[in-house]
């Protein structure tokens, strides 16, 4: 159903009184900026909001809080298909459990409508906490299987023999401890799906046991000759670059290439940011009375997740825990990020220094290291150079402590180059900087550098 409203107060006032997948805005509402979606998504983070310019597309747009863009002139039969497909992809990703409106997400989604009733082994790729084994259960779930038992093993977590045991299981005596015969996971997966977790880890000797098994469905229980067979569909994930392995020769070619006949990719949370609002929401679903200010989830959105979502899941849980009915603001989101890097180098505190003029004076002795690296390589250049007036030719550029600039633009010119020299990887330019993460974001807020 559709419904048509000329001003935020009524899409506020409906947004919170009715579930609203999706709004559609004109181009002329020049006003649909971050803040404001945020407040609209603040009962339905999964709300998607798409521009709809009267020319072509929208070139930029923040893709954490827009969701897209189509031209409003390609007329009602293909606007009506264009929203079809939207809403398709918000329902794919509910029916197999995954929380996100993120164009990666449906993609993804859609993948997994496409390859799980067939029976073809699929790769799982992605970093560790981004929810690879959800992925593998939606495959299982909505697949022929789906009545017969689905298992998971990480096979990063177990040593060689005790992998080939679980996996193949094993006969009476065969090897010391061994007091009876035991069924492996083949045995107990039959008819149904296996999932083999960081498969990266395996040993070659391991490798061809499992390429084996794809191959033609037989296996040997550990201290049996007589070959068993297995129906069995294999899913496999890892956080590595097979690819890498195998030319370290890590991992074999042949097992690759029978993994992956389908390879899903799955996004970082880094990646898709615009989720971390409907994702918070889904850990808070049975606690209405936990809400946060636009400023945390601001301070949120601006971490980097290096454990995606399951340290997102983390944080959720521990504010569950201390504020159950309270408001969440940015000193609960700092002082979780401050406990995140407690290995991090601390800033010195015995020069009689606040931590904010250590800080500062950390970053200004990077910028008087770098201005030394600058006139070195300059002088190095000159050296080798043929022109009799070299000076003449060179980009005489000074840095600003020359210029006689205040700390503060020193500061916040050196953050900003360093955040361009890491491609804004926070986490790396802290680092570079010799300053804390935490330190590092309020210098953002303080500076408006994104």
């Amino acid at each position: 159903i559709g419904i048509v409203v000329t001003e935020l107060s009524q899409l506020y006032q409906l947004v919170k009184e009715r579930h609203i997948d999706l709004v559609l805005v004109e181009q002329s509402h020049t006003e649909i900026k971050r803040p404001i979606t945020t407040k609209i998504r603040r009962y339905n983070g999964l709300t998607e909001i798409w521009l709809m310019p009267r020319g072509d597309f929208y070139e930029n747009y923040d893709n954490e809080y827009i969701d897209g863009s189509f031209p409003l002139g390609l007329g009602e039969e293909k606007i009506i298909d264009k929203v079809t497909h939207i809403l398709h992809g918000k329902d794919l990703l509910a029916e197999y459990g995954l929380v996100g409106r993120s164009s990666r997400m449906k993609a993804l989604a859609e993948t997994i409508e496409r390859v799980a009733p067939t029976e073809v082994p699929v790769l799982i790729v992605g970093p560790s906490g981004s929810g690879k084994e959800l992925i593998a259960r939606a495959i299982h779930t909505h697949s022929k299987r789906s009545q017969k038992p689905y298992i998971a093993l990480n096979c990063g977590a177990l040593a060689e023999g005790v992998l080939e045991s679980e996996l193949f299981g094993h006969e009476r005596g065969a090897f010391t401890g061994s007091v009876s015969k035991r069924e492996g996971l083949f045995r107990k997966a039959e008819g149904g799906t296996i999932f083999l977790d960081e498969i990266g880890e395996t040993t070659p000797n391991m490798q061809v046991k499992l390429l084996r098994v794809l191959e033609d469905g037989t296996y040997y229980p550990v201290g049996s000759s007589i070959a068993q067979k297995a129906d069995v569909r294999v899913v496999a994930a890892t956080n590595r670059d097979l690819t890498e392995a195998i030319a370290e020769r890590l991992f074999r070619e042949d097992l690759y290439f029978r993994i992956s006949v389908v390879k899903i990719v799955v996004p970082s949370l880094l990646e898709r940011k615009g989720d971390i609002q409907p994702l918070l929401q889904h850990f808070w679903r049975e606690h209405p009375d936990l809400d946060y200010t636009d400023s945390a989830l601001e301070l949120l959105m601006q971490y980097d997740w290096p454990g995606n979502v399951r340290q997102l899941k983390n944080f959720a849980d521990r504010m569950v825990a201390l504020k159950p009915k309270g408001l969440i603001d940015t000193e609960d989101v700092e002082r979780f990020l401050d406990e995140q890097y407690t290995t991090v180098k601390h800033l010195p505190v015995s020069t009689g220094k606040t931590p904010e003029e250590a800080g500062q004076e950390l970053i200004y002795h990077a910028i008087l290291q770098l201005g030394n690296e600058i006139r070195m390589l300059r002088d190095l250049i000159t050296a080798h150079l043929p022109s009799e007036h070299p000076e003449e030719e060179l980009d005489t550029t000074v840095t600003p402590v020359e210029t006689g600039a205040t700390i503060e633009e020193l500061e916040k010119a050196a953050i900003q180059r360093m955040l361009e020299a890491t491609g804004g990887n926070r986490k790396e330019t802290a680092r570079r900087l010799g300053i804390g993460e935490r330190t590092l974001y309020r210098k953002l807020r303080r500076y408006n550098l994104r």
